[in-house]
């Protein structure tokens, strides 16, 4: 079957690799449709990322047909459409046991640490796929486990209904988290230095926008506010800088939830942590998100299949990749088609 495999950083081929065998108990064979490229897909190309391991068939973002199923399966059955949960823990570390196997001890990652789903098939456990509504094209499916991130931000901040929330960030990720914090009731700011990324944030429902370089964000925060500051500080941009600002931006009993990787580290007054009793906290992947995150697709509750602004096959995966990299700011998601022959 072909495969994209990062077979070392710089390096990503069509592999000619053997098809997965006969599933086993309590696990699916599912043929892949379409898949979505992430940027941790071109961390992983670059050999950036802190998780990979090589040679590599990437991408977690993926959505397929239920093609057989093995022995004591039930959830779903040949025919089902599917997306992939593309997180595998350990089940007994103090993280599992503590509910939050995101950050499991020795957690597999599907597309990092364990062949992902830039194949045509894929093998998965049942608890780890999770069916869709059949009028749902497979190309919009793609965005559910996308969508998953910003419903884990909003879990980790504990976003209320009626409470103020600043997304620091309009990217694909900050625009989840919005729509999400709107599903949920809240009042939001979005920030962001591209003018083209605020208007997808007023489409997608931001009751505010603000672009940093034409207006202060904390005086605008203030005004409306009326002094108070925002309940939830989103740091959807992941600098050293913003997670900075974004205690400067917080109420009193306000959560703060960090989405970056980066080891620089950021300075921040304690006085303003004590002070208003803040809470910060990171957010990784998600947690027991995908259920309801699928109900809100089936019921077309969200825009975020908006974001979808390149397609490509599969076979296209470089020169995907290098339009990504050469026009961050003028693209959305870019999804691969492994429906190559149905498409044409």
């Amino acid at each position: 079957m072909k495969a994209l495999q990062v077979v070392e950083p710089g390096k990503i081929i069509v592999a000619d690799l053997p098809e997965p065998g006969e599933p086993g108990p309590g696990e699916v064979l599912v043929k892949t449709k379409a898949a979505g490229i992430c940027y941790s897909d071109i961390h992983i190309y670059h050999g950036t990322s802190p998780f990979a391991l090589y040679p590599r068939v990437i991408g977690h973002e993926a959505v397929g047909e239920v093609y057989k199923t093995g022995e004591g399966v039930t959830k779903v059955k040949p025919g089902d459409r599917v997306v992939l949960e593309p997180i595998e823990p350990c089940g007994h570390c103090y993280a599992c046991r503590k509910g939050r196997p995101n950050v499991c001890e020795s957690m597999n990652v599907r597309g990092v640490n364990k062949d992902g789903g830039f194949q045509e098939y894929f093998t998965a456990f049942e608890d780890k796929v999770h069916k869709f509504s059949d009028s749902l094209d497979w190309k919009d499916a793609v965005m559910i486990e996308p969508f998953t991130i910003g419903a884990q931000v909003c879990f980790r901040g504990g976003v209320e209904k009626d409470d103020l929330v600043l997304i620091i960030g309009a990217g694909p990720t900050g625009l989840a988290v919005l729509e999400n914090a709107k599903l949920l009731g809240a009042k939001v700011i979005v920030s962001d230095l591209s003018d083209k990324r605020l208007d997808f944030a007023k489409e997608f429902g931001a009751d505010y926008t603000v672009n940093p370089e034409k207006a202060d964000l904390a005086e605008e925060v203030r005004k409306i506010s009326d002094g108070m500051m925002c309940n939830v500080v989103i740091d959807a941009a992941g600098t050293p800088a913003t997670l900075e600002q974004a205690v400067t931006l917080a109420s009193t009993a306000a959560r703060i939830v960090c989405l970056g990787f980066t080891d620089t580290y950021a300075k921040m007054s304690m006085l303003n942590i004590t002070k208003k009793e803040l809470t910060v906290v990171g957010s990784r992947l998600q947690t027991y998100q995908f259920e309801k995150c699928v109900k809100v697709f089936n019921e077309g509750k969200t825009k975020i299949t908006r974001l979808i602004t390149h397609v490509f096959d599969y076979d296209k995966v470089q020169e995907a990749f290098n339009l990504i990299e050469n026009n961050q700011k003028e693209i959305g998601k870019i999804i691969l088609s492994f429906d190559v022959e149905e498409d044409k």
